[in-house]
């Protein structure tokens, strides 16, 4: 999709947008960003994504919550005081700066935070990783050093949920990478050996005499195909991963089985994240849309099409979002589910889109997927391993018993999606036409695509017999076009923004949902902050609405 460059030019940044709940307000005084950035200069210094990262501590009452931000080469934490008060950009907690290599993401250990200790993890685009406490200085531990395990680009970090020591990295290698913190990494080129394997995936473990880092290599996708970010879920036992190849690959995480995929309309996919109860993916990409994929359905459900330009974050706002908790029925005729999902893009805007229940309930026209994937299981003693979904994820138990296994078993695993019902939709747009019109034209009109496609000699739309994902539907993605991995745009919801906004002259890259606040972040190292409607101090809301100097002049006056 090409992007309006014009329209977009021409338009200025607002500082205000409207919703149903009330209006958003950007405040002028709380605001991030590189100190003396006036000599900062963006044609010297390769520009990363500026990532954002909190992390509230318990038991301190004020300003318990810490930020941190990568600008260029340098890396800023500071104290986050939220709307209640302006940034303090002269105290610094903590500054590094690199001079050979620029911080890529980062990610706090907020399950194990304190008063009295922070950790924080670091990776870099040669592939170093690094561990260091913002309260105790005298920790700090190099990852990757010699970068003997994986010499391309962090592109996503994260602790694993509820764990002390065990965290995971993936590379624009295309590969992921559990590491325990407690542990030392090899000192020569790591040797594996395959532990699991399936459609579109390997799994090996680390032979050394004694236990080394890293202790999981995953490889996903094809060949050198780039993970560009993955997410755990909120329940903590899926990991969903979003790669270059265009494919969204959700796995169960303890027993490392593919559990559903989707794919791109076309290009990579960027982004990923959960739905606050763990039952939907939002993913977004290089095709200009947000792709809303259902767990329990193993099917994309809708797309939204707003954006002009490639889709950098898709978060979900579990503060205006309206499900039902594990203890309350769903089908309660007094409870209206609907979820609140933001995105933000390399074409300076913000979308917010509101899923709602006639959406969620929608029947999609297309043909179901089956994942049959043959995986090999090591064994000890002779017995299988079996890993359930009681196993606590990233725990030692985990960990210690996979490193004992030493011979292979072979498993087959069948996840059954279910059965799509047969629906009619409004005919496709103009710009939906011209798409689908390019995607019939690369299928040519092959015995494949009539396998995944069809229509009867009434006209109306019938589900296929389903079937098993094989590699060649993986190495080709075309093939999958029409399926419930990547249903057309006839086959599933077309959404349309709440709105849609430009905010920035500069690309976005972050997008944070706060109780009182929106955080954005864009390329060229500032951070936005967005009261939501009703939580605007009334001092602040003034500043706002007039601009500082007025309401100094008026004041003094007064």
């Amino acid at each position: 999709m090409a992007m309006n460059g014009d329209s977009c030019a021409k338009e200025e940044p607002k500082t205000r947008f409207s919703t149903r709940e009330g209006v958003y307000t950007l405040m002028p005084l709380i605001e991030y960003y590189r100190p003396n950035r006036s000599n900062f200069s963006t044609n010297s210094v390769p520009l990363n994504a500026v990532h954002l990262s909190l992390v509230n501590i318990p038991d301190v009452r004020d300003y318990s919550e810490r930020i941190c931000l990568n600008i260029g080469k340098e890396l800023y934490i500071y104290v986050y005081k939220g709307i209640k008060s302006g940034a303090d950009m002269i105290t610094q907690i903590e500054k590094k700066m690199f001079k050979t290599m620029n911080p890529t993401c980062h990610d706090f250990n907020s399950c194990h935070a304190s008063k009295d200790s922070i950790p924080l993890l670091v990776g870099f685009n040669n592939g170093i990783i690094t561990l260091h406490d913002i309260i105790r200085k005298d920790i700090y531990k190099v990852f990757n050093e010699e970068k003997l395990v994986d010499n391309t680009r962090v592109t996503c970090i994260k602790w694993v949920p509820n764990s002390r020591q065990f965290f995971l990295t993936s590379h624009a290698s295309g590969q992921l990478y559990l590491y325990n913190e407690e542990l030392p990494c090899s000192t020569s080129p790591p040797n594996y050996q395959l532990f699991k394997s399936g459609e579109g995936y390997a799994i090996h473990v680390c032979k050394t005499k004694s236990t080394r880092n890293p202790l999981y290599r995953w490889v996903i996708g094809s060949e050198n195909s780039t993970i560009n970010q993955f997410a755990f879920s909120p329940c903590n036992l899926y990991l969903a991963v979003v790669s270059q190849d265009g494919f969204l690959r959700v796995f169960h995480y303890d027993t490392m089985d593919l559990v559903g995929i989707a794919r791109s309309y076309f290009g990579g996919l960027l982004c990923v994240c959960w739905s606050p109860d763990s039952k939907y993916v939002a993913v977004g990409g290089e095709d200009d849309l947000v792709t809303i994929w259902s767990f329990h359905d193993k099917q994309i459900i809708a797309r939204g099409q707003g954006h002009h330009s490639w889709i950098s974050v898709v978060a979900f706002d579990p503060y205006t979002s309206s499900f039902p908790s594990d203890d309350e029925s769903p089908d309660k005729e007094c409870f209206s589910t609907w979820y609140r999902l933001g995105s933000v893009g390399q074409d300076t805007q913000l979308c917010l889109w509101d899923i709602t229940e006639d959406v969620l309930r929608q029947p999609i026209i297309c043909s179901t997927v089956n994942i049959k994937s043959k995986s090999n299981e090591c064994s000890n003693n002779g017995e299988v391993y079996n890993m359930t979904c009681s196993n606590h994820i990233g725990s030692n138990s985990f960990v210690n018993n996979h490193l004992t296994n030493n011979n292979n078993n072979n498993k087959d695993n069948e996840t059954d999606s279910v059965p799509s019902a047969v629906s009619k939709y409004s005919p496709p747009s103009i710009k939906q036409r011209v798409l689908l019109s390019f995607v019939d034209r690369r299928d040519g009109g092959s015995a494949s695509n009539k396998k995944f496609s069809s229509r009867s000699s009434s006209g109306s739309d019938k589900c296929n017999t389903s079937f098993p994902i094989r590699h060649s539907e993986l190495e080709d993605p075309m093939k999958l076009i029409g399926t419930a991995a990547c249903p057309r745009f006839d086959q599933c919801p077309l959404l349309e923004p709440l709105i849609r906004k430009k905010i920035s002259t500069e690309r976005l890259s972050s997008l944070v949902f706060k109780e009182d606040c929106i955080l954005t972040s864009c390329y060229d190292g500032s951070v936005y902050t967005w009261a939501r409607p009703g939580k605007i101090p009334l001092f602040m809301f003034e500043i706002a609405q007039f601009g500082i100097e007025e309401v100094l002049l008026l004041k003094t006056v007064v």
